[in-house]
């Protein structure tokens, strides 16, 4: 007999991981809804303005924006870089427990 919480959220969760090529409730998320995470959004960045701001799936940064580096909390006051480009920033301690080790996102190869 299964618990009739687990089969309501099997039944939730299922349209949303049948569909993984097409947005979904939970992952495949488009710039501008609500994430708690990173690895929900297309962009692969889940920002938020502030620590009570609503977090929100955003742009990755293009060269010379802002950016953080990739980080374990999923959650970014400033985005990743696209791909192929680096974030040029000075790691401490503080900045990577606090999230807020910001630098710009530089081409490697310049």
């Amino acid at each position: 007999v299964v618990p009739s919480c687990l089969l309501l959220a099997l039944m939730l969760l299922a349209p949303a991981l049948s569909a993984r090529q097409e947005r979904g409730l939970i992952f495949n998320l488009d710039i501008g809804e609500l994430c708690l995470q990173s690895a929900q959004c297309k962009s692969g960045c889940c920002h938020r303005v502030s620590g009570l701001s609503l977090a929100r799936c955003a742009p990755k940064a293009a060269e010379f924006q802002e950016c953080s580096p990739k980080s374990i909390y999923g959650v970014y006051y400033k985005c990743p870089c696209e791909s192929g480009l680096t974030c040029d920033v000075d790691k401490t301690i503080v900045g990577s427990i606090t999230n807020s080790d910001f630098g710009a996102c530089r081409d490697p190869q310049d």
